[in-house]
């Protein structure tokens, strides 16, 4: 197996037990709630990923199109979701007809856009008038986590925040919004908190980035790797961070 399809398979089963959560599964329904359509409406969930999000929705009787960038990943949701339309696409260029959705959804999406006006001025040109649209994503400079060493662990934060490309995208929803035009603008915040040792990939993910980046010594990564994976064993992890869901209509012709 090539270190890509191994490393495919990895975030695959880290965001399996992330979506699996109680948090992460009442946020997902909040995003659905806020975009307040019928059953029956057509709704595109950009960034699909395996597809969950598509399945649900279609659990609710829309009629989800999901879309994803990665050929592998559509592979993925099509295995396990054979009856969904799925597609591969891009938030620049959605294979989408003008207006021809209802609704449009991008969960943990924008941070990876270097350009999120951009893609908002698609989501504009996809949604019918009226419709409506729901961001949902994480502040990538605002992650809490506990360390015996809190000053190392600022500077990993920070450091694996700047080799995102738009780390600070979800505090902006709000703004970008607007400037894009949309009406009715809201945001919520909501806070995820994990403690379960399956997301130690993730705290350790961060400190490789860290360190690949020249922020933190080989010798610090090990150290801090340390510490969290002893926390993880004795069921002391923490790490939480703050989800922004922005919702808001496109305007009617």
């Amino acid at each position: 197996m090539s270190k890509d399809n191994d490393s495919m398979e990895s975030l695959i089963k880290l965001l399996d037990v992330a979506d699996a959560l109680p948090g992460a599964v009442a946020l997902r329904a909040r995003s659905y709630d806020l975009l307040t359509l019928p059953g029956g409406a057509a709704v595109v969930d950009v960034g699909c990923g395996a597809g969950r999000a598509v399945d649900e929705l279609a659990e609710r009787g829309m009629k989800p199109i999901g879309v994803d960038v990665s050929e592998k990943m559509i592979a993925v949701a099509r295995h396990r979701t054979p009856h969904a339309d799925l597609r591969i696409g891009d938030a620049f260029d959605l294979p989408l007809e003008d207006g021809q959705v209802a609704g449009y959804r991008a969960d943990k999406v924008y941070h990876e856009l270097a350009d999120a006006a951009k893609a908002l001025e698609e989501a504009r040109r996809v949604l019918a008038p009226g419709g409506r649209i729901v961001l949902v994503g994480q502040d990538w400079d605002a992650f809490v986590i506990d360390s015996d060493d809190p000053a190392l662990t600022r500077a990993i934060v920070h450091a694996r925040a700047d080799l995102v490309a738009n780390p600070r995208a979800a505090r902006r929803y709000r703004n970008l919004l607007l400037d894009a035009g949309f009406q009715d603008v809201q945001v919520e915040a909501h806070m995820g908190v994990f403690t379960d040792a399956a997301m130690l990939p993730m705290l350790t993910g961060v400190a490789e980035g860290a360190r690949a980046a020249g922020a933190i010594t080989r010798e610090q990564e090990t150290a801090w790797v340390r510490d969290q994976r002893t926390r993880a064993q004795d069921g002391r992890m923490f790490l939480a961070l703050p989800f922004f869901v922005a919702s808001a209509s496109r305007p009617g012709d």
